[in-house]
């Protein structure tokens, strides 16, 4: 008995909002303990009925002794009446017997009926919580899929930066638009070293001024100048 009950007593206390919580897998934790808990019941099912069928033996035996108990009693009064004090110690006699072997039955009767409570109060609370996690497996399995979801969820969102991204393009255009203002800015100097002056000296240069020495030697030659 005592080896039943240690072995269940943790099932008294199960708190399994805690098994839960301690479980990677909430669903198959809840189908593994419902499986785990109608093993249970039917071996504590098992258990109390033959611990009760001790407490009932106990209680027979208890009042059997009661009936013998009365018995004698009721024939050393029937003796007292008839005058018989003597038959009447030896009917009270029988009856110390009698009541030292009902002390001892009622405590064995005690020590039985205390285990027997324990049992049925074991499979009370077996029964109670397979109804309960039974009732909320649903409910509970259909949170734990959303949670594994919400989990999966953002896990890819802590993945994928799209600031970060976005800043990677800001600063690649930021470095584009700074080589472009570069090059104009390089042709537009380019274009403003070559000044109007240059470009009529160029003009000149270029056989303007040979022209001028031979109209000049031809106004001489024809004596026009």
């Amino acid at each position: 008995m005592a080896g039943i009950l240690e072995r269940f007593g943790d099932i008294m206390a199960a708190n399994f909002n805690a098994l839960l919580d301690k479980c990677e897998d909430p669903s198959k934790m809840i189908d593994q303990t419902l499986r785990n808990l109608n093993e249970n019941l039917a071996e504590v099912t098992k258990e109390t009925a033959g611990v009760v069928a001790e407490e009932k033996r106990a209680e027979r035996e208890l009042n059997a002794l009661q009936d013998k108990l009365t018995t004698w009693d009721a024939r050393a009064r029937k003796a007292l009446a008839s005058g018989n004090e003597g038959d009447a110690r030896t009917f009270l006699t029988e009856k110390a017997g009698v009541q030292a072997k009902y002390d001892e039955a009622k405590r064995v009767y005690d020590v039985a009926h205390s285990n027997a409570e324990k049992m049925r109060s074991m499979q009370v609370k077996l029964k109670s919580d397979i109804a309960e996690l039974s009732s909320r497996r649903s409910t509970i399995k259909a949170k734990a899929a959303v949670a594994k979801t919400q989990k999966s969820i953002n896990k890819m969102a802590s993945g994928v930066n799209a600031a970060g991204t976005l800043r990677k393009f800001e600063d690649l255009e930021a470095r584009v638009d700074r080589d472009l203002d570069t090059a104009m800015a390089e042709a537009e100097l380019l274009s403003e070293s070559v000044s109007e002056a240059d470009v009529l000296a160029q003009k000149y240069d270029s056989g303007v001024a040979s022209v001028d020495d031979d109209l000049a030697r031809l106004k001489a030659e024809m004596g026009l100048a």
